[in-house]
């Protein structure tokens, strides 16, 4: 069936009739960060099942992209390309072509689980004073985002290529044609989109090519409901269609990004064409934790999502959890303190591996979590979660990161006839990332979740900026295995807060025995580096008081999870969209 009008006029409804969400007053949080409603609108998200094959991403157009490519016949891997395209230009506030994200894939042919970092580089011309004033201080954030700066070599449409190459089945060009007829035929602007844009507009009229797209021509931001084109998007997409990911890495497209990168005004950038046209994506091997009778897989190194999910959940599993269950005091301060501990040997040791040394096995390894998780043996908060000293064969001591992942993001997970299975997290980091738009993209600001010191005290920060290398991510893509097979394939965006939104869905889940649906609508409550982050208008803010007679400190904030989950069963698959955004789950 092709990608017609009459099927964009029925998720355009769709999408006017989602729930018009209330902007977060953090300063603190990402423009992409919205408050939920009220407690009660947590449970409306019904789950969705299927026997053949699911899709289930942060957006409807994006839903019936993928889905529709599985309905012609497409895999997974297929069904990720025309997933992705569409997400950057309906969500482009979270993630897109100007990017980077991570993949986790379960080749079921051959009973293989692998990963696919399509992170974003640091050009070669960087320094360790990328990120510092005249005076050798870190910038203040925004100082460094906004502009050409910040901008990473972009590594998702490298990705898409290396992975269909590999993997996919259908036609290249088959997969572009949803995105490239939407943004032709233009889409409807949902709520949240034109919330973001009017929070941010400050910073999205800064640059010609972004105020052009994101404003009318009066100079008022995009309307929820208004019908949004993307020409520029469109014939960008009809290039790497018809030449793949060789016509966005070299010649005209690629000259022009460097160009907007180099030019942006009062805040420029080093990115080249020579970053770009070698960039490469990396295979890398998934990294598991056990936990019960699972597996919890996912990226490793330059990613800290699997290291420290599984940090979390292998402390955990010393704790009787499913006896406690989710009322009780305990079970919450036993997860905000085991996160507490595995976050402190994050900032400590955590990189990318290509470039420094990590513990990666001694952070993971049975008797060092035993040791980490008999620390939670008390009736009180941690007084200090301090990094640990896991065993390795290096001597450097690291000193402690300093960077800032603030919220945006998204993430789809996918299951295809033949239980091929993706989980894929997918970013421009910052909410409309550097800001910096050209050919109908955003370019992402990925170099900020780097350290903008390179040494304290005299000690190199594992996470220091350098030529070539990939900035520490959050994103936690995660497939949870049973037995050898697919059990769980999950994710969310959120930044750094994306491993704890991730943590509490599997322990609800796995250990409290909630439906996938209730699992990721239990209000978020994550503990990241000491205080309890409890999300706000949910029935979360009950337990400030409580504790804090445990000694923790308490924050009551928006908590935008946005997880996307597919459980596999023998006959049966059901996915759940987290109903703090604007999911949806198409399965046959």
């Amino acid at each position: 069936m092709e990608w017609n009008q009459h099927r964009i006029a029925l998720l355009s409804a769709c999408l006017l009739t989602l729930p018009v969400t209330s902007l977060a007053k953090d300063n603190q949080q990402s423009a992409d960060q919205l408050a939920p409603e009220a407690a009660t609108g947590l449970t409306e998200q019904q789950a969705v099942t299927g026997k053949n094959w699911m899709v289930a991403s942060a957006n409807p157009y994006a839903s019936e992209a993928g889905a529709e490519i599985l309905r012609q016949g497409g895999n997974a891997i297929d069904a990720m390309v025309a997933t992705q395209l569409v997400l950057g230009l309906t969500e482009p506030q979270s993630s897109g072509i100007g990017g980077g994200a991570f993949m986790v894939y379960w080749d079921q042919k051959k009973k293989a689980l692998t990963t696919f970092d399509g992170r974003e580089t640091a050009p070669f011309a960087v320094t360790p004073l990328l990120f510092q004033d005249e005076k050798g201080q870190p910038l203040k954030f925004f100082d460094a985002v906004v502009g050409g700066r910040s901008v990473g070599t972009p590594g998702t449409v490298r990705l898409m290529w290396y992975t269909h190459q590999r993997h996919g089945k259908l036609d290249w060009k088959k997969l572009f044609e949803p995105a490239i007829t939407l943004a032709k035929e233009g889409f409807v602007v949902s709520p949240r989109l034109a919330a973001l844009v009017e929070k941010d507009k400050a910073h999205l009229q800064r640059f010609e090519a972004t105020k052009a797209y994101f404003f009318n021509e009066d100079g008022t931001p995009i309307q929820a409901g208004q019908t949004l084109k993307n020409p520029e998007y469109a014939d960008t997409l009809r290039q790497i269609a018809e030449r793949g990911a060789s016509a966005f890495y070299t010649g005209e497209i690629a000259k022009d990004i460097v160009k907007a990168v180099r030019t942006a005004p009062g805040n420029p950038g080093v990115l080249s064409t020579m970053d770009l046209a070698t960039y490469q994506v990396k295979e890398r091997p998934a990294v598991c934790a056990p936990y019960r009778q699972y597996e919890v897989c996912g990226m490793g190194p330059p990613s800290s999502g699997a290291l420290t999910l599984g940090q979390i959940m292998g402390m955990l599993s010393h704790y009787p959890l499913s006896d406690l269950g989710p009322d009780n005091l305990t079970s919450w301060r036993l997860l905000g303190d085991a996160s507490r501990l595995a976050f402190a040997d994050r900032g400590r040791y955590m990189a990318d591996s290509d470039y420094v040394p990590m513990p990666t096995k001694g952070l993971l390894a049975d008797d060092y979590l035993q040791q980490r998780a008999a620390l939670l043996n008390s009736d009180q908060a941690l007084a200090k979660a301090e990094a640990g000293n896991p065993p390795w064969d290096h001597a450097m001591r690291y000193a402690m990161d300093e960077s800032l992942e603030l919220p945006s993001t998204s993430h789809f997970s996918i299951v295809d006839k033949g239980r091929n299975v993706i989980s894929m997290t997918t970013t421009i980091e910052n909410g409309f990332g550097s800001r910096v738009m050209v050919r109908g993209f955003l370019l992402n600001n990925e170099l900020t979740d780097f350290s903008f010191r390179s040494h304290d005290n005299g000690n190199p920060i594992a996470n220091r900026v350098e030529p070539g290398k990939r900035p520490r991510s959050s994103m936690a893509p995660t497939i949870v295995m049973q037995k050898g097979k697919p059990y769980l394939a999950i994710g969310s965006p959120g930044g750094s807060q994306i491993i704890g939104y991730v943590a509490k869905t599997l322990v609800a889940h796995l250990d409290w025995g909630m439906d996938l649906q209730q699992a990721i609508n239990l209000p978020n409550m994550n503990n990241r580096f000491g205080p309890f982050e409890l999300e706000a208008n949910t029935e979360a803010e009950q337990w400030a008081p409580k504790l804090e007679t445990l000694g923790f400190k308490v924050q009551v904030k928006e908590l935008n999870s946005g997880v996307q989950a597919i459980k596999l069963s023998d006959k049966t698959l059901t996915g759940a969209a987290d109903p703090r955004r604007e999911g949806k789950v198409i399965a046959k």
